[in-house]
């Protein structure tokens, strides 16, 4: 296709300066989130065992519940009751209470409770490994130490570059693309040859970008885009209330056993994982199902919830199940499912996971290409040595990527070795000490010796992962091994990227930003 060439050369302005302005940021979010696609897996991997005695049966939980609201009170504001359970999830039946210590923002505490062998409550202060929600909130806010409320709009307007970068990343390869789309041209070219796998990377994963950007932003500026649409459609929306009659206060909660065939007869295929039994502001009894559906979409990554009545157990708000809701509510289902990969089971989330690392390759090729064209420009221009910025651009492109997949590493690792004793803090601390020390490390060596320095550093932070399993065996038995084979792959894959690095940094080209050599700039 012919596009003229002072279009493509804007086009191409425009794609390389927007991404390199959102690349790095891009990179923690593609590289978090591709992990996120195993949440409840990496979960059960790095939960401590439970000292509790076994769940009991789903008949007797009404007898547990019991138990629990007469020794802590405090649960009758909002519990959950299990009907899957496993070292995530250790007990029947689990209830939060605010932590005041934890500040305005801070974390809630967790307790699981059980009956041992006499029938007598066994309650424990704990939760789920946090490493995974730590992980997901770096994704959510590319990597930003800031509140949420702060982070969300920033990273809303990083992936509007990231769509402006799509777009004009097509209109430059517009004219080339059947001649090179398929050319991956080795040889002493380095450059040419990282073009080729930037440009086969985009193109074949370009509808999945697409996906991405549109629904990050709408993730990003989610409470705007309800408060624009109510205040427009305020008064079309505008009807008589539909009386419902409230739930008595004397009347009890529906057995979770019958619960589960009530759903079943009522909606078939939406298999429950947990309840939640709540108090409305008016202090009637509330109830939701959290479950899935294989035949839908999930409104969130691992679940769909569905309002009941707590009494008859019969589905009284489906707006979140599929094939039971409105266009509207479909719509927006369709965007939360598309960007958490919650649909199509498996196959989906290990697809969104190699795409998702793709992706993160995408804008380090994207940001390695532009740091050597930029050189190439300054040696034109007759610059002898690196402007500041060539060499500061050049370190963060070794130290962002290497940083974050070193911190993530090392905070998954540390999972098993803090145990219960693990906390959002905790692995906010070992990331970010970990990330800004690569990146430190990378602007004092300078992009080429930090790369062949930091390289082996990262295989050895994700080599940690397997060896944590072994060390702490005996007090944390192995599960989902999954995990420690996918670290030690990725870890033989960077010590190989190492060789390679160190391979260049020691033989190629003098003048370039990746070379080593006493002469290199």
């Amino acid at each position: 296709m012919k596009v003229r060439t002072d279009i493509v050369r804007m086009y191409k302005d425009i794609h390389g300066w927007v991404g390199i302005v959102s690349g790095l940021a891009l990179f923690v979010a593609f590289y978090a989130g591709a992990i996120t696609m195993f949440e409840e897996p990496l979960q059960r991997w790095a939960s401590p065992p439970s000292v509790l005695a076994p769940p009991v049966p789903l008949e007797r939980t009404p007898e547990l519940v019991k138990a629990v609201l007469a020794g802590h009170p405090e649960a009758a504001k909002g519990y959950q009751v299990h009907l899957q359970t496993g070292r995530e999830q250790p007990a029947r039946v689990s209830w939060q209470v605010d932590d005041p210590a934890g500040g305005e923002h801070g974390a809630r505490k967790t307790f699981y409770a059980a009956l041992d062998a006499d029938g007598k409550l066994q309650v424990e202060e704990r939760g789920p490994s946090p490493v995974a929600e730590f992980i997901d909130v770096l994704h959510q806010q590319v990597g930003l130490m800031l509140d949420h409320e702060i982070a969300m709009p920033i990273m809303g307007a990083i992936s509007l570059l990231y769509a402006i970068a799509l777009v004009s990343g097509v209109i430059v390869l517009l004219p080339s693309l059947v001649k090179d789309l398929f050319a991956l041209r080795g040889g002493r070219n380095v450059k040419r040859m990282w073009l080729d796998v930037h440009n086969l990377l985009g193109v074949f994963s370009l509808p999945f970008h697409v996906i991405m950007a549109l629904t990050a932003v709408v993730f990003a500026f989610h409470d705007q885009f309800y408060d624009a649409q109510g205040a427009t459609f305020a008064q079309a929306r505008e009807r008589p209330a539909v009386a419902t009659p409230p739930q008595p206060l004397s009347a009890g909660p529906i057995p979770p056993a019958a619960l589960v065939r009530t759903l079943a007869r009522e909606v078939p295929g939406f298999t429950p994982v947990a309840l939640a039994y709540g108090k409305g502001p008016d202090g009637s009894l509330t109830l939701r199902a959290m479950g899935r559906d294989p035949r839908y979409g999930l409104r969130a990554p691992t679940y769909t919830p569905a309002i009941l009545g707590p009494v008859t157990g019969r589905v009284t708000g489906a707006d979140y199940l599929g094939g039971r809701q409105d266009g509207w509510g479909a719509t927006i289902t369709s965007f939360f499912a598309l960007h958490f990969g919650s649909f199509g089971g498996a196959g989906v989330r290990w697809a969104y996971f190699l795409l998702g690392l793709g992706g993160a390759f995408l804008f380090y090729t994207g940001n390695l290409l532009w740091v050597e064209s930029r050189r190439r420009r300054e040696r034109k221009s007759g610059a002898v040595t690196q402007t500041r910025s060539t060499r500061v651009l050049g370190a963060l492109t070794v130290g962002v990527p290497l940083g974050c997949i070193s911190g993530i590493s090392l905070t998954v690792a540390g999972a098993k070795l803090l145990g219960a004793a693990a906390t959002l803090g905790s692995h906010s601390l070992i990331y970010h000490v970990t990330f800004f020390g690569f990146v430190f490390w990378a602007i004092v060596r300078g992009s080429a010796r930090s790369a062949v320095e930091l390289l082996p550093a990262t295989a050895l932070a994700m080599a940690c992962i397997p060896a944590v399993t072994i060390l702490v065996r005996s007090m944390h038995p192995a599960e989902v091994l999954l995990v420690d084979c996918v670290a030690a792959g990725a870890a033989a894959v960077l010590l190989a990227a190492w060789t390679a690095t160190r391979r260049r940094a020691g033989f190629g080209p003098v003048d370039s930003v990746w070379s080593a050599r006493r002469n290199a700039a």
